[in-house]
C-alpha cells in the first residue's frame, strides 16, 4: 500500500466517523432490546421509532445499507478497504445495522451475477432502501437435503407461469413482500429441470401458515401456491438453469448463517459470567469447570474471526475454495449452539425463565432453543460436513 492510498483512506476514516457521529441518532447505538427493535424493512415493516426510519432512510441514502454494490444500483461503491473501514467505525460507535435483509445477502448477490440488467435496476435499489422484504422459497417436504427433488410445478402459459406446489420452513414468508424461489420446469430431468423465479407474496393463490418452533415463536412458514400466475420477465437467468442460481446462492446463505459464529453479545461471554457469578481469591470466575468450558470458546471464536477474516481475503485474490462455505456454515452454526448453551449455563435458573419483563420474555432460553435450528437449516450440519469430506479432504464417498 502506498502512502498515498494510506493518507486516503486515513481521510475517509475521519470523515466516515464525522458522519457516523453527526447522523447516527442516540438511540440506534444502544443494542435491540427486541425483535421488533431489528429492522427488516418492506411495506409490512412498522418503525419502533422516528430515529430507526430515520437512520435506515440517511444510510440508505448513501448506499451504507449495502456499501460494497455498485453506485448504479443504489449501492455505496466502496472498495473492501473502505467497506472495512466502514463497519470499525460503525462498531467504535455501537451504531446499529441500519437494515438486516434476506435481499441483501442472498438475492441481491445472485441478481448481480444472473440477473438481467433490467432487473438489476429495478429489485437493487429497493433492496438497499428496504423497500421490500424477501423470502426464501426452496424447501419443500420432499426437498430438504436433496434439494433437487424439489417438485413445485411453473408451467409456461403464453406471457406468465403458473405455478402450483408448497414450499416449507419459509423464514418470515407472512411477513414478507416477495419471494426468490426454485420451481420445476422440466419434469424429465431432475437438476437441469429447474428455473429460478421472483413471486409477488400479493399474488392470487399465494397462502402462508406459520410454523410454530420450540423456542415459542414463528418465524418459519409453509407457503402455498394455487394456480399463481407469475410473468415471465420474471425468470432469473435462462429457463431450467436455475440450478446454477441455486448454488450460487446457497454459498451467501451457508456463509450468511455461519457468520452468526462470530457475532458478539454486548460483552464477552467471560466478563458477562464473571459479572454473573463472581470471582475466586485469584480473581478469577468462581466456578473452574466452567471458566475451562468459557476459555476453549473464546480461543474457538477468535479462530473463528480470524478464519472469516482469511477467507474474505482469499475470495477477493480468487483463491477460496468453493466448498469453503459448508466449513464455515458447519463452524459457525456449531458455534452458536455452544454460544448459547454457556449462556443459559452462566445464567442458571434464571436464565430459564420464559415469560415476564425481567428476562425480556425469556429471551435467553428462546434465543437457546432457536439455535438448535441453526445446525438445521441452510443445509444440515451432516451434510456440511460430507461436502468438506468429499471436496475439500478428498475422502471417498459411501
Amino acid at each position: 500500500m502506498t502512502t498515498e492510498t494510506t493518507s486516503d483512506l486515513e481521510t475517509f476514516r475521519r470523515e466516515t466517523r464525522a458522519w457516523l457521529e453527526a447522523n447516527c441518532p442516540p438511540e440506534m447505538r444502544q443494542p435491540p432490546k427486541t425483535e421488533a427493535d431489528v429492522c427488516w424493512g418492506g411495506k409490512r415493516f412498522k418503525f419502533q421509532s422516528e430515529a430507526q426510519r430515520r437512520w435506515l432512510q440517511r444510510m440508505a441514502e448513501r448506499g451504507w445499507t449495502v456499501p460494497n454494490w455498485p453506485r448504479e444500483y443504489g449501492g455505496g461503491g466502496l472498495d473492501h478497504a473502505q467497506a472495512a473501514i466502514l463497519r470499525q467505525e460503525m462498531a467504535a460507535l455501537k451504531c446499529r445495522v441500519p437494515l438486516q435483509s434476506f435481499g441483501i445477502w442472498m438475492l441481491g448477490p445472485a441478481l448481480l451475477q444472473h440477473g438481467s440488467e433490467e432487473q438489476k435496476r429495478h429489485y437493487l435499489p429497493q433492496i438497499v432502501r428496504g423497500e421490500i422484504r424477501w423470502c426464501q422459497g426452496y424447501s419443500e417436504p420432499n426437498a430438504g437435503s436433496d434439494l433437487a427433488s424439489l417438485a413445485m410445478r411453473a408451467e409456461i402459459k403464453d406471457d406468465h407461469f403458473l405455478v402450483n406446489g408448497q414450499k416449507i420452513w419459509t423464514s418470515y414468508a407472512d411477513e414478507s413482500d416477495w419471494m426468490f424461489c426454485l420451481v420445476r420446469t422440466d419434469t424429465a430431468r431432475k437438476h437441469t429441470g429447474i428455473s429460478f423465479i421472483l413471486i409477488d407474496m400479493t399474488s392470487p393463490g399465494v397462502s402462508t401458515r406459520p410454523i410454530k418452533l420450540i423456542s415459542g415463536k414463528s418465524p418459519f412458514c409453509e407457503t402455498f401456491f394455487e394456480n399463481v400466475k407469475v410473468p415471465i420477465g420474471q425468470l432469473v437467468g435462462e429457463l431450467n438453469g436455475g440450478w446454477t442460481i441455486a448454488k450460487y446462492l446457497l454459498t451467501h446463505e451457508r456463509e450468511m448463517i455461519g457468520a452468526i459464529g462470530e457475532r458478539s453479545l454486548p460483552q464477552p461471554l467471560g466478563r458477562f459470567a464473571v459479572e454473573r457469578m463472581g470471582k475466586d481469591a485469584a480473581g478469577r470466575l468462581d466456578d473452574p469447570v466452567l471458566r475451562a468450558e468459557i476459555a476453549r470458546f473464546e480461543v474457538d471464536e477468535a479462530a473463528f474471526r480470524a478464519w472469516i477474516k482469511l477467507v474474505g481475503e482469499q475470495a477477493r485474490a480468487g483463491e477460496a475454495h468453493p466448498a469453503v462455505s459448508s466449513g464455515l456454515k458447519y463452524y459457525g452454526a456449531e458455534l452458536n449452539k455452544r454460544r448459547w448453551e454457556l449462556m443459559v449455563a452462566v445464567g442458571g435458573a434464571d436464565a430459564l425463565e420464559w415469560e415476564g419483563p425481567r428476562s425480556q420474555e425469556g429471551a435467553a432460553a428462546r434465543t437457546w432453543l432457536r439455535t438448535k435450528g441453526n445446525s438445521i437449516e441452510g443445509g444440515t450440519s451432516e451434510v456440511q460436513l460430507n461436502v468438506v469430506a468429499k471436496r475439500v479432504l478428498g475422502l471417498p464417498g459411501a
